[in-house]
């Protein structure tokens, strides 16, 4: 057969409408299909009831307005019809993510299990038409002369793409237009803007990723013990998770940092979030600003909190510290919440003021054993106090100096629950247990003291320090 008899396969060019963008909470207010099939162009088209306000921006945008849709099915009464429009097609849209994943959740919730293969025409027109310096669709509308009937409607939008496949027909051809079909196809988890050849060279090494989006900017970082499965991971799940989708369609350039192993992969993400905030993440809080509670008596042999701020913290050194919190009001909340649970009173507390013989607050309220008028034995209050606050104590450090953890060939320096650095020598390892120098970070901490705990406990190397002298 000739290249100019070559038959496509059943193909499906898609468009939907929404309400919004997240295909958990939103939902579709039109499909249009432009099917092509033995050279045959078939249409399909219906609005939809979506059950749901259509915002007002949606509206201006796509003209669908409530009264449109009012009297349409919802999508459990089309979903049959629209299964069947597309069944056996290859599953083609302009950021395929998008309009695939609103329809894959839209199926789901009437228990249709909707998997076709998925090419996106970003990909496409990146692939084909590698000069051109944008590839959305106004942009190849522009670029290659597409005729708009009814833009940013289902069917109209559709049809545009049917128009740029006859496009990157007549300029290359259809044996090189299937080549790159079936090229993209086989690459179809990959985000538009990410290379195949990228993600190949991604060890399967443990270590942290990191996600840039536009102009280079920080999107996402994350940690593995095998990065490029982890990176594929995000990009799989983009089929199904609103997450997902949106960090694969912002993405632009990934970098990564292998490590020893997952502990120093855990340490390095959490330094990396701290440094560089990317806007995906949930944000890791710096500890610059923590502060703890110490237990002391005070002269009526009442136990009594005293909140130590950060000046004159150091955690891991200083014994009989409680919680480590980031600011004074989160101290207070876990104060009161102790408080609440045990029956504890708030005016022993330090929480509210102490009035000599007279009943708290939350006595009256039937919120306090009495321990404030004597209802209660003092010792019975201290010792509940400080069986809750024991759960959150700061551990110290359980070392006389700086220590070595073995990773997979490395050294992972640490001291005082502060990470110094990863060596791979001696003279690395003593240059940096000699330096001391490290912040102390919360997240950091609780890492170590699970580490240190677990698996870790048979690989730590007590470091001796060199004489000054």
């Amino acid at each position: 057969m000739s290249a100019n008899h070559l038959e496509y396969p059943p193909l499906a060019f898609v468009d939907i409408e929404t309400t919004g963008s997240h295909f958990e909470r939103d939902r579709i207010t039109e499909v249009g299909i432009k099917s092509l099939i033995h050279d045959q162009v078939e249409s399909w088209e219906s609005l939809i009831n979506p059950q749901t306000f259509i915002p007002q921006n949606i509206q201006v945008l796509t003209g669908i307005r409530p009264d449109m849709v009012s009297k349409q099915p919802p999508f459990e009464g089309l979903a049959t019809d629209i299964a069947r429009e597309l069944e056996g097609k290859i599953f083609v849209a302009h950021n395929a993510r998008f309009d695939y994943g609103f329809l894959k959740a839209s199926f789901k919730r009437v228990g249709i299990d909707f998997k076709p293969k998925v090419l996106c025409t970003v990909k496409l027109s990146r692939l084909l038409f590698p000069e051109q310096a944008r590839h959305n669709l106004d942009t190849i509308i522009s670029a290659h002369g597409l005729k708009i009937s009814s833009r940013h409607r289902a069917l109209g939008d559709a049809d545009l793409l049917l128009q740029f496949w006859r496009v990157c027909e007549a300029k290359l051809g259809r044996e090189a237009l299937l080549k790159a079909v079936n090229q993209l196809i086989g690459n179809a988890s990959l985000p538009p803007n990410i290379d195949k050849a990228l993600v190949d060279s991604i060890p399967e090494k443990p270590g942290c990723y990191i996600f840039y989006g536009e102009n280079r900017l920080p999107l996402y970082i994350g940690k593995s013990i095998s990065l490029r499965s982890r990176v594929m991971g995000h990009f799989q799940g983009a089929l199904s998770l609103r997450k997902e989708m949106k960090l694969s369609l912002q993405v632009r350039d990934i970098d990564w940092i292998e490590t020893s192993g997952e502990l120093g992969a855990l340490i390095l993400e959490s330094q990396l979030i701290k440094e560089r905030m990317p806007s995906m993440n949930i944000k890791l809080r710096r500890s610059k600003d923590l502060c703890a509670w110490k237990l002391g008596l005070d002269e009526h042999g009442v136990l009594s909190p005293e909140l130590v701020g950060h000046r004159e913290l150091d955690p891991g050194v200083q014994e009989n510290l409680f919680g480590l919190f980031y600011s004074k009001r989160e101290a207070n909340s876990y104060l009161k919440a102790i408080a609440k649970k045990y029956r504890l009173c708030e005016a022993l507390l330090g929480l509210e003021k102490r009035i000599e013989g007279k009943a708290c607050f939350g006595y009256q309220v039937k919120q306090c054993g009495g321990a404030c008028i004597s209802q209660s034995p003092i010792e019975l209050h201290n010792l509940q106090l400080k069986t809750a606050l024991e759960l959150f104590q700061v551990q110290v450090w359980p070392y006389s100096g700086p220590v070595a953890i073995k990773e997979a060939g490395h050294m992972l320096v640490v001291d005082r629950w502060r990470y110094l650095g990863t060596a791979i020598n001696e003279e690395e390892l003593y240059e940096l247990a000699d330096s001391g120098e490290a912040e102390f970070d919360l997240d950091i901490y609780k890492i170590l003291k699970k580490a240190l705990a677990g698996s870790f406990k048979n690989q730590v190397i007590p470091l001796m320090l060199k004489d000054p002298a």
